[in-house]
């Protein structure tokens, strides 16, 4: 997303944890969203802010240092990515919030995003290739990989969702814009069969039922956007491109 706000003829600043001289035109600022250090620095002047960072905890609190300090710059346009679904998986038991609790945690980072006073746009995405990758890489180690039973996804191409998102950064603030996801559904059981394929593997796909509220509105698809499957790139083509 860097390199394309740059092309597009903007000046890039980027918050970061780690110390960085600056590198192709992009400045970076040393600070941490969790904390709020470094963060005025990093937003001063800034006439939009792409907030990409993320953590399995402590989102929405990253989020207020984030709208606190653009508030005292001024009133930049804020965008946001959210995932699918974050409205409709239900978070109501320890077992909801052990397994999926980051879905709560980005839903009420969105309401953070909504109720700041600052112009806003949030776009919503099913999960990223690399991250189901992960995910089978680290279950692969294993002869038997479990799986959920009856889950699906809808997975994308983060790119593709990086180019909509300087779309959206460079427009006027839109609000809540149609959901972005991937070409395909897949049953969970399907992409990690897939993957196993690609890297030539041998392994035991086992499906496992999930309980709670969460996992069963996952089963009923809660986290997929058939009707918004704009992405291009299908699982097979990004595994064929990274696996092999």
């Amino acid at each position: 997303m860097v390199s394309r706000l740059r092309d597009a003829g903007c000046v890039v600043r980027v918050l970061t944890r780690r110390a960085r001289p600056a590198e192709g035109g992009v400045e970076f600022v040393t600070g941490d969203l969790a904390s709020g250090q470094g963060v005025e620095r990093a937003v001063a002047g800034a006439e939009t802010i792409v907030h990409c960072a993320s953590s399995y905890r402590g989102d929405p609190g990253a989020a207020r240092h984030l709208v606190q300090a653009a508030s005292r710059a001024g009133r930049p346009h804020l965008v946001y990515i959210s995932i699918v679904g974050v409205d409709r998986i239900p978070i109501s038991s320890p077992i909801d919030r052990a397994m999926f609790g980051y879905y709560e945690s980005k839903r009420l980072t969105e309401r953070v995003v909504t109720d700041s006073g600052l112009p806003w746009t949030t776009l919503r995405s099913t999960q990223f290739h690399d991250l189901i990758l992960k995910v089978a890489q680290v279950l692969a180690r294993s002869p038997v990989m479990p799986v959920p039973a009856g889950f699906r996804a809808q997975p994308i191409e983060a790119d593709e969702v990086a180019a909509r998102l300087v779309e959206l950064a460079l427009a006027t603030p839109a609000g809540r814009v149609p959901d972005m996801a991937g070409p395909r559904v897949y049953a969970a059981a399907d992409l990690f069969h897939g993957y196993l394929r690609a890297a030539r593997r041998r392994g035991i796909v086992v499906p496992l039922p999930v309980p709670g509220k969460a996992a069963r509105a996952f089963r009923d698809g809660a986290n997929l956007a058939p009707e918004q499957a704009v992405g291009r790139r299908t699982w097979e083509e990004f595994l064929t491109d990274r696996v092999r």
